[in-house]
């Protein structure tokens, strides 16, 4: 059974860089032809897709976040990670990692398997 655990600071500064990563156990993350994805869901709004890495290391991002946003990974350890820079306090969310597959990538009925969240805070 495949697993991802979300980790890293609950708390981030204004203008300072969000950094989160997504520990895989029970399969690779370069298995064809899976890609990797952050979601994120602030306080009272919808779920909303971040970007992804897929299998052979290729990104993709929200238009919306695209300039903010970078996905990286380390095969080694079966693990990716999300950096988004100069946050505000509208970044404050629940920050999800998932499992998905198939060409509709920001629709999250296309992942089957979820770390179970990590809140992120910004403020001073």
């Amino acid at each position: 059974q495949v697993q991802l655990q979300e980790s890293g600071p609950g708390l981030v500064k204004p203008s300072q860089t969000l950094s989160l990563t997504c520990t895989v156990s029970g399969g690779s993350i370069t298995t064809k032809y899976y890609h990797w994805s952050w979601f994120r869901q602030p306080p009272g709004k919808e779920l909303e897709w971040i970007g992804y890495i897929n299998y052979s290391g290729g990104t993709y991002y929200s238009p919306s976040l695209k300039s903010r946003t970078s996905i990286s990974r380390d095969t080694s350890k079966m693990q990716f990670t999300l950096q988004l820079s100069s946050v505000t306090p509208e970044d404050t969310a629940v920050y999800y990692c998932a499992r998905g597959e198939g060409s509709r990538y920001s629709d999250y009925s296309e992942y089957d398997y979820w770390g179970q969240g990590t809140q992120v805070t910004v403020s001073s």
